[in-house]
């Protein structure tokens, strides 16, 4: 909601300005070492091999309250709030990711869509069980057939016998925590002929007609069990219905919030943890008779990691803080960024700390090929980093259609979007720090820009994106994104700067982060402020056509 606001030229001041995260970090710290001191009790190669944790382990996480951190403590939880839970998920995964996956997929969506949209006898009754791990949940949405386009699941569920109860029947794919669950979040159509009419269930795994397919063996989360799950005639309880009919779908993507922003704090984590084993590493290892530390492109590599670890969780705070006033308000770009910039950057990181480590980097006795391991799916988990590329520009674009109301002729059209276009920025934001002024005065530019791509991608492409006829435009929506997500960074650093200004708390590293990132975000706000594509763009779809060409003779040969 915050960048839809500045995407049609507003700017909220009262979220930008708003107090920082509360956390309590005595209590975040002894979370944190039962987590240290749980794993120093288990030989890691076993759970890498078996591909699973043992049943004891998973009991000593129940005990020690990992599957309840995010709970309220009415329902047996540890009650921390979303600041706390986000912070104790980056301490967790610098110490090992895999097996915290199981219970930070249980809290961040398996339980979610119950603490969000539950009725209170759904709640005493799950919530209480998934406290203390007695019920371990999934979320069980993507299909075989199906990823990010959740509108159109096959898996469907038909009441019977007035209502009583659903028939459910269908298949889920690539589901988290499937073998571990008692409990799915599970989401199906409720009439197959009206796509998008869904509904979400609290589905029990001892269930008649509920089978758990086999472990799928993976490249890295190996504690983490992932497997498919079919649904055969399965009676589902009407009371078991999160939500009303109909519900489903809207439900699915306000947990997605929360799973993106997980992803968010996850990369954050990872960045920093490969940003310190790169200077650590650096310092000591030599070549040419010097520490390589002392090489630009090795540098170069650390600052990366440093700086983008910074705006990674400078935007996650930003995002939870709008989820901690409104749990439910619409924050889909917010979270897409989050998810987008955390990931992709992330995976930078981790490729630059195994090159940085060199030939050791690559020997399994190192951290760094099991982090490359573990991490890599988190760019395809969510929703993928194609897919949100394009997200944002096209939420955008929806925004900014409803405020132009573009109905009527092409002249009444285009005579609106461009006096959205021309309109000022009116930010009562301003900074007597000069740095933050100028980063401030970037933000703004690249907000012009997004408006003007916004209103000219309506004009030109309008009718035929709201038909979902995007393929051959995605190029003009990445770029939009792009921009969407240097504006937001720096916002998002600077609204964490902004009290220490006023408490000159302010530090030089702070200060140099900002204006690093903000002359990134110049020089890419000018490679991607165009609305036509680039000429290298436009050869690459001609390579690709004699490729399928040549593929399409291939195949007739055969």
């Amino acid at each position: 909601m915050f960048l839809q606001k500045i995407y049609a030229g507003e700017f909220d001041q009262g979220l930008f300005l708003a107090s920082g995260p509360l956390r309590d970090e005595t209590r975040i710290a002894g979370i944190v070492a039962r987590y240290r001191e749980i794993l120093f009790r288990i030989a890691p190669n076993p759970i890498e091999n078996e591909g699973g944790i043992p049943r004891e382990l998973l009991i000593d996480m129940g005990r020690a309250g990992f599957f309840g951190l995010s709970i309220d403590e009415k329902y047996g939880g540890l009650g921390l709030n979303l600041w706390e839970h986000l912070k104790v998920v980056e301490e967790m995964v610098k110490i090992d990711i895999s097996i915290a996956m199981v219970f930070l997929a249980h809290l961040s969506i398996g339980v979610k869509a119950i603490q969000l949209f539950g009725t209170e006898e759904q709640r005493l009754k799950y919530l209480s069980a998934a406290a203390t791990g007695e019920m371990i949940f999934s979320y069980a949405l993507t299909e075989p057939r199906i990823g990010s386009d959740a509108q159109h699941i096959e898996t469907v569920a038909l009441p019977r016998d007035g209502g009583s109860h659903y028939i459910l029947n269908g298949q889920k794919a690539f589901i988290t925590n499937a073998n571990y669950a008692g409990g799915l979040t599970t989401f199906a159509q409720l009439d197959p002929n009206r796509p998008g009419l869904m509904g979400a269930f609290i589905v029990e795994t001892g269930w008649e007609g509920v089978k758990i397919g086999p472990e799928m063996p993976k490249m890295g989360l190996k504690a983490s069990s992932t497997a498919a799950i079919q649904f055969k005639n399965v009676r589902v309880p009407a009371e078991n219905l999160i939500g009303r009919p109909g519900d489903g779908f809207k439900i699915a993507m306000s947990v997605l919030n929360y799973g993106r922003l997980g992803l968010g704090a996850a990369s954050t984590a990872t960045m920093e943890a490969s940003a310190a084993d790169m200077l650590k590493r650096a310092s000591t290892r030599k070549q040419f008779q010097v520490p390589i530390k002392n090489f630009q492109l090795i540098r170069e590599k650390i600052v990366r990691g440093k700086v983008n670890a910074a705006v990674s969780s400078a935007i996650t705070d930003f995002t939870a803080g709008l989820l901690d006033r409104d749990p439910l308000m619409n924050t889909a770009i917010e979270t897409s960024h989050c998810k987008l910039f955390g990931t992709t950057r992330a995976w930078d990181a981790v490729y630059d700390a195994l090159q940085v480590a060199g030939g050791s980097g690559y020997l399994k006795t190192l951290p760094f090929e099991k982090r490359m391991r573990d991490f890599r799916v988190a760019t395809v988990f969510e929703g993928t980093t194609e897919i949100h590329s394009v997200y944002p520009a096209l939420f955008g674009m929806r925004r900014i259609s409803e405020i132009v109301n573009v109905a009527g002729s092409f002249r009444a059209r285009a005579a609106r979007l461009l006096g959205l276009m021309v309109r000022e920025n009116k930010w009562p934001a301003r900074f007597d720090n000069r740095v933050m002024q100028k980063a401030l005065g970037e933000a703004k530019s690249c907000a012009t820009s997004l408006r003007r791509l916004l209103s000219l991608a309506i004009l030109i492409y309008g009718k035929k994106i709201a038909r979902g006829e995007i393929a051959d435009r995605e190029f003009l929506l990445r770029r939009i994104t792009t921009i969407s997500m240097y504006l937001f960074g720096i916002l998002a650093l600077l609204s964490r700067m902004s009290g220490k200004e006023r408490s000159g708390r302010l530090s030089t590293e702070e200060l140099n982060i900002l204006e690093y990132f903000t002359e990134e975000a110049r020089q890419a706000r000018k490679q991607n402020s165009r609305v036509w594509d680039s000429k290298k763009e436009r050869l690459g779809t001609a390579i690709f056509t004699g490729l399928e060409r040549e593929g399409s003779t291939d195949r007739q040969a055969d």
